[in-house]
């Protein structure tokens, strides 16, 4: 039986986890158009008077999206929430998701994010006000507790389903982990056996193997992946691979690698202007140089800052128009395969090796 949420079919088992200032428009359809099978956009306040920056306009673009068009919501005013709920739907939003596993002060203080956890129920009514609001699924993202002597995920959980809530997606730490250490799935797993609902895996997710370990571990309907889509947004397909035949996709081949960074690139700049493109640019093309340059399995050792290559890469992240960027970001690249690890592709249909790959920052919540 396929995945599902409400009425809208999921097409795999690996998610894009919402990151703000990361999971934006053009970010969003790189990784479904690489294999993501649900795509929610950024965090969005509920405090609608916010909305009128040019910040909160973006986050509401789904313009061009494919479905299901997923919105996430933070805030801590049940009425508040509903209504932002509401006028996303208006807007397109065909689920609503929301947040409770943000760790950050500025969300938590605010009685917002995973701080909401402490108040059980606080969060039965948020969910119950904002379920009788829409018409369409709700969903939830939460942590396992709010630190380790308070893990009520399974607790929130069962609240969650026994309101209308349509699936969970669980991160394996608490707030007060935020992102150190490493992910635990005990819980998680305890959540999903409270549950009759979808429950979706978050948290040092990296790789084929590693998704298909945590599935296990876990018993969760589909896995999240946050940053290790960082640089590398082809994840999500390797993923799939690995968990219908047990192997590792080939890595991508370099030239494929070069046209997915110039072409988010484009994506960017059309999407923020020029100006503000070329800035969110730069952290992008960072998390490329840390995680796509080494395109091959059998090359990641080969350090990444190489004589030339370094030197082109810090004039392109001081680069002001597209045209300059673009043109660096094109030359650094292909000086960096060539300073670094020679010309050489992968023999055709050559496959990695099965296991996990190089473990991967923490993932956002």
């Amino acid at each position: 039986m396929s995945l599902r949420i409400g009425r809208h079919a999921l097409g795999g088992r690996a998610l894009l986890a919402p990151m703000a200032g990361v999971t934006d428009r053009p970010f969003r359809q790189l990784c479904r158009r690489l294999g993501a099978a649900l795509v929610p956009a950024e965090m969005l306040t509920a405090d609608s008077r916010l909305w009128h920056s040019s910040k909160s306009r973006r986050r509401m673009d789904h313009a061009g999206e494919p479905e299901p068009r997923i919105v996430q919501i933070a805030g801590g005013e049940p009425s508040m929430m509903a209504e932002a709920a509401r006028r996303n739907v208006d807007l397109g939003a065909q689920i609503i998701d929301i947040n409770m596993g943000c760790p950050a002060k500025k969300v938590c203080n605010r009685a917002a994010g995973s701080a909401l956890m402490r108040d059980e129920a606080l969060v039965a009514d948020i969910l119950a006000t904002v379920v009788r609001a829409v018409d369409v699924p709700v969903t939830l993202k939460m942590r396992t507790g709010w630190d380790v002597a308070q893990r009520n995920g399974p607790r929130i959980a069962r609240i969650a389903e026994d309101l209308g809530v349509q699936a969970l997606a669980v991160h394996g730490r608490t707030r007060a982990d935020h992102y150190q250490g490493a992910a635990e799935y005990a819980t998680i797993r305890a959540i999903k056996e409270a549950v009759r609902i979808p429950v979706f895996a978050n948290g040092d997710i990296d790789s084929g193997a590693k998704a298909r370990a945590v599935l296990e571990e876990t018993g969760a309907d589909a896995v999240m992946i946050g940053r290790a889509a960082q640089g590398r947004p082809w994840i999500f397909r390797e993923i799939r691979h690995f968990l219908t035949s047990g192997r590792n996709l080939p890595e991508p081949a370099r030239a494929e690698v070069r046209d997915i960074m110039l072409t988010h690139l484009d994506q960017l700049y059309a999407f923020y202007g020029e100006q503000a493109g070329v800035r969110v640019a730069r952290k992008h093309l960072g998390w490329y140089r840390d995680a796509a340059v080494p395109v091959h399995q059998s090359q990641r050792d080969v350090p990444l800052a190489v004589t030339g290559a370094d030197a082109l890469f810090r004039e392109m992240r001081v680069a002001e128009t597209a045209a300059v960027q673009l043109l660096l970001a094109r030359a650094w690249f292909d000086a960096a395969a060539a300073d670094g690890r020679g010309d050489k592709e992968p023999e055709p249909g050559a496959e990695a090796p099965t296991g996990d790959r190089p473990r991967r920052r923490a993932e956002v919540a």
